[in-house]
This record gives structure tokens, sequence and C-alpha cells, in this order.
């Protein structure tokens, strides 16, 4: 396991970020849409370091009690090395502190890894977004996971 450290995602970053983004994603973000979301008072950014670079990201929106995964990724030379699980964990004790209740993210059915990382940390699938990926027309699996002021997961009947 790679031992990292958390901040806030600044502009300082954005470099970092953008490369680990072109080389994740099919239809990556720009700077200036990374750039707008760190700015936006509903979006929170963190970063993962090791030895001062960045190696990995996650956002999410909150919305009252509800947050929203926007996006995650980690550099390829560090894949494999629980910081998705790092970051995943991260982010949702920081929303848990923000008084989130539930958190929903979105996965293609094709990212196997994706799907049981989150699945290992309480999430569920609870639907489908038909053709949600533009770049080949792929679904999404909606999940959800339903969590305590501790940070712990509770099922949806618990929630209500």
């Amino acid at each position: 396991m790679l031992k990292v450290k958390f901040c806030e995602m600044s502009p300082n970053h954005l470099d970092q970020v953008i490369e680990i983004e072109r080389v994740s994603y099919t239809t990556p973000w720009s700077r200036q849409v990374f750039f707008s979301e760190i700015q936006n008072k509903f979006a929170h950014y963190i970063v993962a370091l090791s030895d001062e670079q960045v190696v990995g990201y996650i956002g999410m929106w909150i919305i009252f009690d509800d947050a929203q995964i926007t996006n995650i990724a980690v550099h390829p030379c560090c894949r494999s090395n629980n910081v998705g699980r790092q970051l995943m964990q991260e982010m949702i004790k920081r929303g848990v502190k923000m008084g989130i209740t539930r958190l929903t993210l979105e996965v293609r059915p094709s990212n196997l890894v994706a799907r049981h990382l989150y699945t290992t940390l309480g999430f569920v699938e609870k639907g489908v977004r038909k053709k949600y990926y533009t770049d080949n027309n792929e679904d999404a699996i909606i999940m959800w996971k339903y969590v305590h002021a501790d940070g712990n997961t509770v099922t949806e009947s618990e929630h209500i």
C-alpha cells in the first residue's frame, strides 16, 4: 500500500491532475473545467500526494446531505496500491464531517475494478443511465451508499 497524504486541490496541482486525467479517460476534462470546479462552492476536490507529487484525485459535489462523486483517477504507476481506496475513504470521511448521509456515483459496467472497489466500500447498484458515456454510448451503473454520522455504512431502510 502506497502511503499518501491528502490536501485540497489547488491551481498548482492542475498540471499533474490534467496528466492523470488524460491517461485515465477517453474523454478527459479540460484544465478550465477543473479550475471552475475548484472555485465552485458546492464542489470539493482533493489530491493524493506521494513525495509531493499528485498520484490521484477525487471530486464530489454536495447538495444538502447528498454527495455526488464526480470523478476519481489514480496515476497508472500507482494503481493497485490502494490509492483509489484511500481517496474514496478520505472523501467519504470529509463528506460525513460536512453532513452528508448519502453518496452516489456512476461507473461503467465494464470497469470491474472500480465496481469492486465501490462495492467493498458499501456502495450498492441502484439503477442504470442508458448510453451515459459519450465516447462509446456505454451505460452507467448508478451506485448509492448511505452513511451514518460516524461514517459507517447503513442500509437504505436504516437511513429512512
